[in-house]
């Protein structure tokens, strides 16, 4: 997913509960749809819920907070949690239930990475697709 020219920034804020994810893709969902980007509507639900998933897992983030930039062409988002550390791609996917979710981002987006947040000690970071 990408973005170009002047974006429409929409925010969204969830608890950070096992319903959270679901709540959080759907909303982006309706944003896409309204926005006209129907076809892009299937990945982002699926990264939203991977990145928004990990979060429940691993972090002690008490809200999830999700900036959506929306443009002409494409949507930009931005998942921010608690845990300062860099993301990196496995070696290897085995047939376990987890660590596929970066896979999935790689596959399914233009591209993705992660920001640090909090100097000079990190206190969080975003992932964004």
């Amino acid at each position: 997913m990408s973005s170009s020219s002047t974006p429409l920034t929409v925010r969204l804020i969830s608890a950070n509960g096992a319903f959270a994810a679901a709540l959080l893709r759907d909303q982006l969902a309706a944003l896409l749809r309204t926005t006209g980007h129907e076809t892009l509507v299937d990945s982002a639900r699926l990264c939203m819920s991977e990145v928004v998933t990990n979060v429940y897992r691993h972090t002690r983030t008490r809200l999830v907070y999700v900036r959506a930039a929306v443009t002409e062409k494409g949507v930009t988002v931005f998942v921010r949690d608690d845990l300062p550390c860099v993301l990196a791609m496995p070696d290897v996917v085995d047939f376990c239930e987890g660590g596929r979710g970066l896979f999935l981002l790689d596959s399914l987006t233009d591209s993705w990475g992660t920001r640090i947040h909090g100097a000079p000690a990190p206190t969080g970071k975003d992932v964004w697709f």
